[in-house]
């Protein structure tokens, strides 16, 4: 074969000749380069003034000939991105720089990307002369974290390396490394991104608070984070969120981590993920399809199944065609010939169609979910609402209240589906508790729009207990996403009572900072069932006008059907007096007459 690839417009005849001979070279398996090759590849660098390259095979016949411009070499397309695990490409890239300068960014990237055996740079003189060779091969990643290790620069007649040797000790160190890392998928190993804007007042403090929470969604959803990186930038760019160059370096982070999966926290763009999983050979996605994948693992009953799948159509439609080029060939064939719908048309046709069955499906799973509530409505029983952030403890408090066992976890939207439990209290008096899906910010619309209505429980509630964990950096900021959330579904005027959890987890005296000066504010631990008997108390005071109206005469002794009437101090884990029991529920009679819940 004598075909020259890359940049060969422009070239003289002649010139061609002189390229094609290069084909002509051998070069035996315990040398990286002849002396014959490096002069035939500085001849025709000097006569072209590009960059001139020849990929070698094992068995020392030179199977491509490229031909680049001033600066770098396009390498033809030589394969899948990578070999075997444990093995490299069978070729190595000999070429020239004009300039003199050493190995490059991208020739180090081509390497690790393509798993070439080896990349060897000719540095050559003004007058085109080669001066020296400068080398680099692929390692398993060590301490420094580098995927390569650079060799030189040597005179051209010193290199005295047995390559042959060489590849074959290589090959040995990553077979062992990939045995010891073979429980491993690549698509487990993921690294997160997150990408800020000046312009849009992001800080590093927003950034770390929106990457811890990246994370645990990562764990929830069973990913081996195995880095992570932050950058700030002047603006978001338009085509691969970060910049070109950082880009670059987290390709070759990547590969040297054996990372296959890549979590952006920025919610990226059909043509961005695109973009981005085309310049990387990686699979890219955001933070939206991770919180999908999240709630697809963890939906169990037919409503959040589908209010899941419909999500998820919802968020693939405008990517589909950002999948495949062949989507939008026109379907052929017997009876497929002529205009017609391509098969990007037809599986967006079915995708609408299925959306609207979905969407049809959860209307009438809703009506009878109204029906239900119609149901409780007329038999007077009371409704109280656990409502928060997601991983604040409302299945806890759920289980710990009704001695309920529903799923429970130290993870994200382990609850996905509403669950509703009746809480007897003395003198036949009855509570139906409703454990709500968690809520994060920037939940995906499409997300949210699917599951609004599983918030109708809350807005059917006589009491809202807002779950807050005490114990989380960030709860302020919880607090006022869930708020937030309230607030747009048309709560504001639902009585709203502020339960802060977790207070086994607090420092001393933390407990009592926490709770300093803020209204209709408890502090509990769910996992401690002696610690609630305030907030049964707060409810009981609270909900005494509803039962009035359902003619059952007032309680002043309800606590838990099961647990003695105590009165007297509440004292958290942590050794702080957090309220009075007496003083607790005068003054939440009190605020009860003034309007518990109201804005505030």
């Amino acid at each position: 074969m004598t075909q020259l690839f890359g940049n060969t417009t422009g070239l003289a005849p002649s010139t061609h000749k002189t390229l094609e001979r290069i084909y002509r070279r051998r070069v035996p398996l315990d040398t990286i380069a002849t002396p014959e090759l490096i002069r035939a590849l500085s001849d025709g660098s000097r006569e072209t003034s590009r960059q001139v390259g020849a990929l070698v095979h094992r068995s020392g016949q030179v199977d491509y000939v490229v031909v680049g411009d001033a600066t770098r070499l396009m390498l033809p397309d030589i394969g899948r991105l990578r070999a075997a695990s444990g093995r490299f490409r069978g070729l190595r890239l000999i070429h020239t720089h004009l300039h003199g300068e050493p190995i490059s960014q991208d020739d180090l990237i081509d390497l690790v990307r393509l798993r070439l055996d080896l990349v060897a740079a000719i540095q050559l003189g003004p007058s085109g002369e080669p001066r020296a060779i400068t080398y680099a091969y692929n390692v398993p990643a060590g301490a420094d974290g580098l995927p390569h290790r650079v060799e030189g620069p040597f005179h051209p007649s010193r290199m005295s390396d047995d390559f042959g040797g060489l590849i074959q000790s290589l090959e040995g160190e990553f077979a062992r490394h990939s045995r010891a890392h073979a429980v491993d998928s690549r698509l487990d190993r993921a690294i997160l991104l997150q990408v800020g804007s000046k312009a849009k007042k992001d800080s590093f403090e927003q950034l770390e608070t929106s990457m811890r929470e990246l994370r645990e969604l990562a764990r929830t959803a069973g990913v081996n984070v195995v880095d992570t990186v932050t950058q700030l930038r002047d603006q978001i760019d338009p085509k691969y969120v970060m910049g070109k160059g950082k880009l670059e370096d987290l390709i070759v982070k990547a590969i040297g981590l054996d990372v296959g999966l890549l979590i952006f926290d920025n919610n990226l763009s059909p043509a961005q993920a695109s973009s981005i999983a085309q310049r990387t050979d990686l699979k890219v996605i955001d933070r939206t399809q991770l919180i999908l994948d999240i709630f697809a693992q963890r939906a169990q009953s037919r409503d959040g199944k589908l209010q899941v799948e419909l999500a998820q159509l919802k968020y693939a439609l405008p990517r589909l065609s950002q999948k495949d080029d062949s989507l939008s060939r026109l379907t052929g064939g017997i009876g497929g010939r002529g205009p017609g719908e391509t098969k990007l048309e037809i599986g967006r046709r079915r995708a609408r169609e299925r959306v609207s069955h979905l969407e049809d499906q959860l209307k009438r799973l809703a009506s009878q979910r109204r029906q239900r509530r119609h149901k409780r409505s007329r038999q007077q029983i009371p409704v109280v609402a656990i409502v928060g952030y997601t991983n604040a403890g409302k299945s806890t408090l759920l289980n710990t209240l009704t001695h309920s066992e529903e799923l429970a976890e130290d993870k994200l939207f382990a609850t996905l589906d509403p669950r509703s439990r009746r809480l007897r209290f003395p003198q036949e008096r009855e509570i139906v508790l409703t454990d709500t899906v968690g809520l994060i910010r920037n939940m995906p619309a499409d997300l949210f729009a699917a599951f609004r209505a599983t918030f109708e429980e809350a807005a059917d509630a006589d009491l809202i207990l807002h779950v807050v964990d005490a114990a989380d950096r960030d709860r302020d900021q919880h607090i006022a996403t869930t708020e937030r959330v309230l607030d747009d579904l048309g709560l504001e005027s639902v009585p709203r009572l502020l339960v802060y959890n977790k207070a086994d987890l607090l420092e001393p005296g933390e407990g009592r900072r926490v709770v300093l000066g803020k209204r209709d504010t408890l502090l509990i631990s769910a996992r401690h069932r002696e610690t609630t008997r305030q907030l049964l108390n707060v409810i009981r005071e609270t909900l005494a006008e509803r039962w009035e109206q359902a003619s059952l005469g007032p309680d002043i002794d309800a606590v838990p059907a099961d647990e003695p009437s105590e009165a007297g101090e509440l004292v958290a884990d942590d050794g702080d007096t957090v309220a009075t029991l007496d003083g607790l529920l005068m003054s939440t009679g009190r605020r009860r007459r003034e309007g518990l819940g109201a804005r505030r």
